[in-house]
């Protein structure tokens, strides 16, 4: 019942009674009843309100209730206003009506206005009313989590939800706990912390396709470090489509692009040079460019006078493969006989393209039939195994050793 129709009717109630009172006073009842003016209105403290009206700067964790000396309480409301919308906070009177609290588990939310409407009926059955208003604190230090993917979008199965923080992370189960991720079909999930800002999420085996996954972030006044609370609370959403691996050969200057067990074309490479090779594994497509400027000098490579060793402003059809800088690109700039031939890159695998980049080239004919998601994975190159946390290359730890990686057992 709105503010309004409860005070309308109140007054109307008023009214009423007053009328009654007057008829007494001007003869129309014989008598006047025997208990008028005999007992005292209920007293005004009968209701207690915790925290008091007025109240600022209530904790997370502060007390919330609303408690009488005698009587029982009718009826209890309590709204948190958030976006100038009411929303009723869950809780119950206790069976001798002398208390309301909260449900359990409830907290209450940070940087929130409150309300509390509560009546009550004294020994001789009279109502009290009593009414509060308070807010909770506003912490001075928020945290937030960048992730992927995007929401709504379409995904390769080597999809792997990752966070990062904007700040370090010492409270890392409740912040896990505050991450639901559930997919249709049903399907394990699980989060591994790479450090104190990097949280990522998947399932034991690549994403089956077509399956539909939900994001539930619940993260406001979550305290992820002491008094530094998180602010999101939102829900993504996004969609598994086709299989697609593919496998660069290092040895043999080869990508082998397949859907499920359907090889749909062999492309001549070039990946990185015997000075400057390319990592082994599974890595994931994290980001797509149509063109995009690579400089050596990002990266780390530079001359012995400190000049960067390259600097293409329009790579064409650029893949990123991993956050240290080894991308699957087109590339113009290097003679057509490398490719099939020879490792001349510094690290990234390359790509025939023309410049300005062409739809009927190698890498525009990849570039449109690839998705955020897909696995580029890497074979015969005398380097190590890619690191997991590089990019998104979760998929180079085994199940176990995943799994010992969540802050939530």
């Amino acid at each position: 019942m709105g503010n309004s129709v409860r005070r309308a009717r109140a007054t109307l109630a008023a009214a009423v009674v007053w009328t009654s009172l007057l008829a007494a006073l001007t003869g129309c009842t014989a008598r006047p009843p025997a208990d008028v003016g005999s007992k005292p209105g209920p007293p005004a403290d009968i209701i207690r309100i915790t925290p008091d009206d007025g109240a600022k700067g209530v904790a997370a964790d502060g007390k919330l209730e609303v408690k009488l000396s005698s009587g029982r309480l009718e009826r209890v409301t309590v709204t948190r206003i958030e976006d100038a919308q009411p929303i009723d906070v869950p809780g119950s009177i206790s069976e001798d009506g002398l208390r309301w609290r909260p449900s359990a588990g409830t907290r209450l939310a940070l940087a929130a206005e409150y309300r509390v409407d509560a009546v009550a009926l004294d020994a001789h059955g009279r109502r009290a009313a009593r009414n509060a208003t308070f807010t909770t604190l506003v912490p001075e230090h928020r945290f937030i989590g960048y992730f992927n993917p995007e929401n709504r979008s379409t995904v390769g199965t080597g999809m792997i939800v990752s966070f990062v923080f904007n700040r370090k992370i010492k409270e890392r189960a409740a912040v896990q706990r505050a991450i639901r991720i559930t997919a249709h079909p049903p399907v394990e999930v699980v989060g591994h912390w790479f450090d104190g800002q990097r949280l990522d999420f998947r399932p034991r085996a690549h994403w089956r396709p077509g399956t539909k996954v939900r994001v539930d972030l619940r993260l406001r006044d979550v305290e992820g470090a002491p008094d530094v609370y998180g602010i999101q609370h939102k829900t993504t959403s996004f969609t598994v489509g086709r299989s697609q691996i593919s496998t660069v050969d290092v040895r043999n200057h080869t990508m082998e692009v397949r859907r499920g067990e359907r090889l749909l074309a062999t492309l001549p490479v070039t990946a990185g040079a015997r000075e400057n090779t390319t990592y082994n594994g599974k890595m994931v497509v994290s980001e797509m460019f149509d063109v995009t400027r690579m400089d050596g000098a990002t990266v780390g490579f530079r001359s012995e006078t400190g000049k960067s060793e390259y600097d293409i402003k329009d790579v064409p059809h650029a893949m990123r493969l991993t956050t240290s800088g080894t991308f699957l690109h087109g590339n113009y700039w290097a003679h057509p006989s490398v490719f099939g031939s020879s490792n001349t890159s510094h690290g990234c695998v390359g790509l025939r393209d023309e410049k300005g980049g062409s739809q009927s080239s190698p890498a525009g004919w990849f570039f449109d039939r690839t998705l955020i998601g897909d696995i580029i994975e890497v074979i015969n190159s005398p380097d190590r195994e890619v690191d997991p946390w590089n990019g998104l290359s979760g998929w180079n730890m085994g199940w176990a050793e995943w799994r010992a990686g969540s802050a939530v057992r």
